[in-house]
């Protein structure tokens, strides 16, 4: 099987994956935090960290299924291959989406993360399983953020009592 032909994003079903051994239905919710819990997660950087997940789907052979975004934390519901971790899964979600943020937002590096890392080092990964699982996780993730918003206009308060 050739990278790329299995690819899905935000589908509704959880497919079967396939390798040239192997059938596999296996997915993760995954949790990561901004480095110091910063709220940095504006649509901009959104919009930057949807699209490297696409390249990063394509090229690791990494399926992407949601995607969602709280003010300082990001939830993945993914999946991989048997042969590979999910500490090497989020390993590499976390290293490429940073570099890609840093490379279109150099202001962030410089001026909110003065420690030179986008994500924390911490992180959340649980095996989901399907049915129930399932459409539990992808609930939670599509419903779990405060209306955007509602989160922009909190954080213009919080820039007017910086020091």
């Amino acid at each position: 099987m050739r990278r790329g032909e299995r690819r899905c994003y935000n589908t509704a079903i959880m497919e079967l994956g396939k390798t040239s051994h192997s059938v596999y239905k296996i997915r993760y919710h995954m949790v990561t935090a901004v480095k110091y819990r910063k709220v940095l997660l504006n649509s901009e950087v959104e919009a930057c960290i949807k699209e490297t997940l696409k390249g990063i789907s394509e090229r690791y052979e990494i399926i992407i299924d949601e995607v969602g975004f709280d003010q300082n934390h990001i939830h993945i519901f993914c999946g991989a291959a048997p042969g590979t971790a999910p500490l090497r899964v989020i390993s590499i979600i976390k290293s490429v989406t940073a570099r890609k943020i840093f490379e279109k937002f150099p202001k962030l590096k410089k001026e909110e993360l003065w420690g030179g890392e986008f994500w924390s080092n911490g992180k959340y990964i649980v095996t989901v399983g399907e049915a129930t699982s399932e459409k539990t996780i992808r609930n939670y993730i599509r419903n779990q953020s405060l209306d955007k918003t509602e989160a922009e206009t909190r954080m213009k308060q919080l820039k007017l009592f910086s020091i």
